[in-house]
């Protein structure tokens, strides 16, 4: 007796934790409703690789000065957007003023010996190898003072692209020569994700290849394309760097993380409506019709939505018959007995 009370107790436990369950309409006199119904079927989906990524500038620009000397004005921040042309950054030219004004002199220097030269040419007092050499002199003095000016003139830093600033390395006082950036100006309008592909699949991959980037920061996807494949794989890791172009938009910033689907074959699967979709704490079901259109709770294991519909992962298969009332209408319960919808509702 202690022995059966035992299991019926257990029986009972059981059936409490079973879950959420829908509750049922009775089978011998089912109710009729209208509702729309469809036939799922199988359609193609492409399936995806996806790595995660970093957006960056494919335009990227280290800027630094020509001649040596100390800044003297920096105009510009992280942020900054500037234009071509723009002027960046001002140095003490020092030592190209110094060269500018010795190069000047030896300029006149040798002008006054070319017109002497040139005036003893006229009497024969010189021969015309002198005054060659003499007029070649004052040539190069000349060529000596322009490069000087030229020089002088890069005391102006001027940005050669229009972009934003993304980096700045020196400030106002520090020793600026040539070679050492001063700030890195990067193209927004120009942007790539950088990620690295297993070696698995990088042999399904082309340049020009459509890739699906998502941007969780926007919640958007966009469709960009692999604009290089990096032929070496890395010792380590073994995987391949990828660059992929993306399209311009205003809120997509260098920095940001991307994750990228890389489209690698087909898959056959099972789409519903978001409308059919019937959610009871944190579980999804649809409710499938049988051969006498009676409903039936069904739970599903969903995948990611495409274009309007949920992809069924398990539970449906092609072929059957799912229905579903509109948002706010008496809901189905299992045991209706389901006719469709008149044309026009």
């Amino acid at each position: 007796m202690m022995h059966a009370m035992l299991v019926t107790g257990l029986i009972l436990v059981l059936a409490a934790c079973s879950g959420p369950k829908e509750p049922a309409v009775n089978s011998a006199t089912p109710q009729q409703v209208q509702a729309h119904m469809i036939t799922v079927n199988e359609i193609e989906l492409p399936e995806h690789y996806v790595t995660s990524g970093t957006v960056t500038s494919d335009h990227s620009v280290a800027i630094s000065s020509r001649i040596s000397g100390y800044i003297r004005k920096l105009s510009v921040r992280e942020g900054d957007r500037v234009e071509a042309g723009q002027v960046l950054v001002q140095v003490d030219p020092v030592d190209a003023r110094q060269a500018f004004i010795q190069a000047k002199a030896e300029m006149v220097d040798a002008e006054a010996d070319f017109q002497r030269y040139s005036e003893l040419m006229k009497v024969e007092a010189v021969t015309r190898q002198q005054l060659a050499r003499v007029e070649l002199r004052y040539k190069q003095a000349k060529s000596k003072v322009e490069q000087a000016r030229n020089q002088l003139s890069y005391a102006e830093v001027r940005s050669p692209v229009a972009g934003v600033v993304v980096d700045k390395r020196l400030s106002e006082g520090d020793l600026a020569s040539p070679g050492l950036t001063i700030v890195v100006i990067e193209d927004p309008s120009s942007l790539l994700v950088e990620t690295y592909v297993s070696e698995q699949y990088v042999r399904t991959l082309h340049e020009e290849d459509v890739v699906d980037v998502n941007i969780p920061a926007l919640n958007q996807t966009f469709n960009g394309h692999v604009r290089q494949i990096v032929q070496a794989a890395d010792p380590v890791t073994h995987q391949f760097f990828i660059k992929v172009a993306l399209p311009s938009d205003k809120d997509v910033h260098p920095g940001m993380y991307a994750q990228t689907g890389f489209r690698i074959g087909v898959r056959n699967s099972v789409m519903v409506p978001e409308a059919a979709l019937v959610t009871q704490a944190g579980l999804h079901a649809v409710y499938v019709l049988d051969a006498q259109q009676v409903a039936h709770y069904r739970q599903i294991r969903l995948g990611a939505p495409v274009d309007g519909q949920l992809e069924v992962l398990a539970g449906l298969h092609a072929g059957d018959v799912i229905a579903w009332k509109e948002a706010g209408a008496t809901p189905l319960q299992s045991g209706m007995k389901v006719l469709p919808v008149a044309a026009g509702q």
